[in-house]
């Protein structure tokens, strides 16, 4: 990257609209409502938990959130010309010729903190930090000092919390016991499960659901993402996830998914060298992504069985022929659990594998050839 170059946004999906200028949010209207009848009840909590799976809304409406609170007059200051305050906003919009509106898109809304994963100037070359630091928690003591002389709303945006190391969550766990007035904090979280007990208790949850196939369809066509694929079979392969799959689409992961069920429609007696030439795809230094993204699909695929031998049927298939492929290889509970088990132990072995710098391409046939003997047993 050269130094001219804008700096990659660590909270962005290549191929897709920054979160802050997406204008709708699809699928999640039962989270907008929650938080709409909270602000209208006059509950709006200091601080709210956006949990949910990667990718399908959250930033977006930590976003939609943030434009609407800081374009909303304060309880005491809500009194029409009579004494009588205004009837309840019923959505979350904001036009997008709003002052705040426009400030919020350029990064340049004075009563608005995004704390976010930072560069690291001090590497050759600069880089993203991997987690948010304590010195980017410190800044929002700054923040708050600055824009309380213009009154009103404050509003922070953490993307994503699960990112704070260990310091850094302590520090905000500071502000959240003794929040700024007037402040309110959105916490963006794929897995709050990793936040501390303590941070998840002084928020308010706000849960945001997968999306079906229709509304996949709407949310990638809003982001202007050509997929060319079935929604049905991207709904699936990315669990619900716009963000996944847009990812997936960037990286031929449909097509890649559907070499893999068409690599153990045979099993046991795999393809070799279809099986090798799936693996040497992931080989060299520079296929890194393509190896993690065989791990991702290859995973998906045995929960898919062991799905398949527990409760039946999937609701949808994520490649051509691939129910009739796991219905044969998972015709029951004691399939399912054989495939449960390869999945942890596989996974878990190529993981390692790759962390102490083993043949990729190996490690991922090693795992088909894994998979091909699983099915071998259940065949005998």
């Amino acid at each position: 990257m050269s130094a001219d170059a804008p700096r990659p946004e660590p909270d962005a999906v290549e191929g897709a609209p920054h979160p802050r200028e997406t204008r709708v949010l699809h699928g999640q209207a039962a989270a907008e409502r929650g938080f709409l009848d909270a602000f209208a009840g006059g509950r709006l909590h200091h601080a709210w938990l956006l949990t949910g799976p990667r990718g399908v809304g959250k930033a977006t409406l930590a976003w939609r959130i943030a434009r609407f609170l800081l374009t909303q007059p304060l309880p005491g200051d809500a009194a029409g010309l009579f004494g009588t305050a205004p009837p309840a906003p019923d959505s979350l919009d904001t036009p997008g010729d709003h002052p705040v509106a426009r400030r919020v898109a350029q990064l340049a809304e004075p009563q608005l903190f995004l704390l976010r994963r930072g560069w690291d100037d001090k590497a050759k070359p600069p880089r993203l930090k991997t987690v948010i630091t304590v010195d980017e928690v410190r800044r929002l003591k700054s923040f708050f000092a600055l824009s309380s002389a213009d009154g009103g709303r404050r509003v922070v945006i953490v993307d994503a919390a699960d990112e704070m190391n260990v310091n850094a969550a302590n520090a905000l766990l500071k502000l959240l016991e003794e929040p700024p007035e007037n402040a309110v904090l959105l916490l963006v979280s794929h897995q709050p499960s990793r936040l501390l007990p303590t941070i998840r208790s002084r928020c308010r949850e706000l849960r945001l659901g997968t999306l079906g196939p229709g509304e996949m369809a709407a949310a990638l066509d809003a982001a202007g993402a050509e997929t060319g694929a079935d929604p049905a079979a991207l709904a699936e392969l990315s669990g619900g996830s716009v963000g996944e799959a847009i990812r997936l689409t960037n990286l031929d992961g449909l097509e890649t998914y559907a070499k893999l069920v068409a690599l153990f429609a045979r099993s046991p007696g795999m393809d070799r060298a279809a099986a090798l030439a799936l693996a040497e795809s992931c080989a060299g230094r520079e296929a890194e992504t393509r190896f993690d993204l065989m791990l991702r699909l290859t995973g998906l695929l045995l929960h898919r069985l062991a799905r398949t031998g527990a409760s039946g049927p999937q609701a949808a298939e994520a490649a051509p022929g691939e129910a009739g492929v796991l219905a044969r290889l998972a015709p029951d509970r004691a399939a399912a659990l054989r495939w449960a088990g390869l999945a942890d132990t596989a996974l878990g072995r190529a993981r390692h594998g790759k962390a102490v710098n083993l043949d990729p391409a190996a490690l991922i046939l090693d795992m088909f050839l894994r998979i091909d003997e699983t099915a071998a047993r259940h065949a005998a």
